[in-house]
């Protein structure tokens, strides 16, 4: 994508109505990813974490404040196919082939698949799924159906990813894998990137930074910065600065 692949959330606000009473999900909440940023949200459940990503995909509108994607609306943005998205559940839909799935998003947008066959190609051979090509999600393993939601999420090659625990369902092992290969398939895009995770290890070796977030009402508690330079080999999680930062998130989020 060319031009800006900014996001900025500049004092949004969020409530909802349950069980007749109403809560403030986030409060007056600002945040900035700089072009080719990764950026990690990580708190509390019910801290508002996915309510901001939410937002800022134009999923759900604030109540009052601004959110952009690039300077304009993320609505806009999402037509486009100026942002990419997977979720926790890799909602693939059970008739379509891995190719297919992949696909969707061009569907969606009205694009001509079949210009985009290479694309499609380029992305399966990038999250190591090629040979599955024509495979249905029934008989693909839980990463393998993260890889497709990844490699869908960015066939439109857009300049903005957001990802919602993508991996919160897989065991640790995989996990960790699949760490390592979001981090190689995100260095290939350098899309601006907001991941939202319970995992303090995920976030560390994936993000540039990440936003610590507190409950009741949601609000950003401290931004850390993450120094480890890139690419980041799995010894990375083994090194004692690696454990150090992680206890450090730890303390932020126990004392937020």
């Amino acid at each position: 994508m060319a031009g800006d692949r900014s996001i900025s959330l500049r004092q949004v606000s969020k409530s909802f109505s349950a069980r007749g009473e109403r809560f403030t999900a986030l409060d007056s909440v600002s945040l900035d990813c700089a072009p080719g940023s990764f950026t990690a949200l990580i708190g509390p459940s019910g801290c508002g974490k996915s309510t901001l990503l939410r937002l800022a995909l134009g999923l759900e509108a604030p109540d009052s404040g601004t959110a952009l994607i690039g300077g304009v609306a993320p609505s806009a943005a999402a037509a486009s196919g100026t942002t990419g998205v997977a979720f926790q559940d890799s909602a693939l839909l059970p008739w379509r082939s891995v190719e297919a799935n992949i696909a969707l998003p061009l569907d969606v947008l009205g694009k001509n698949r079949a210009a985009h066959a290479g694309r499609i190609a380029e992305l399966i051979a990038l999250v190591g799924l090629k040979g599955f090509e024509k495979s249905l999600p029934g008989e693909l393993s839980g990463g393998m159906r993260q890889r497709v939601s990844i490699a869908r999420a960015l066939v439109t090659s857009p300049g903005v990813l957001f990802l919602d625990e993508p991996f919160g369902a897989l065991d640790q092992i995989l996990r960790r894998q699949m760490n390592i290969e979001l981090q190689r398939v995100w260095s290939e895009s350098r899309a601006t990137t907001l991941l939202v995770t319970h995992g303090i290890d995920e976030a560390v070796f994936l993000a540039d930074r990440i936003a610590v977030m507190q409950s009741k009402p949601g609000r950003i508690a401290t931004v850390i910065d993450v120094p480890f330079p890139r690419p980041r080999e799995k010894s990375l999680f083994t090194e004692p600065a690696f454990h150090a930062l992680n206890d450090a998130v730890a303390r932020a989020l126990h004392g937020a």
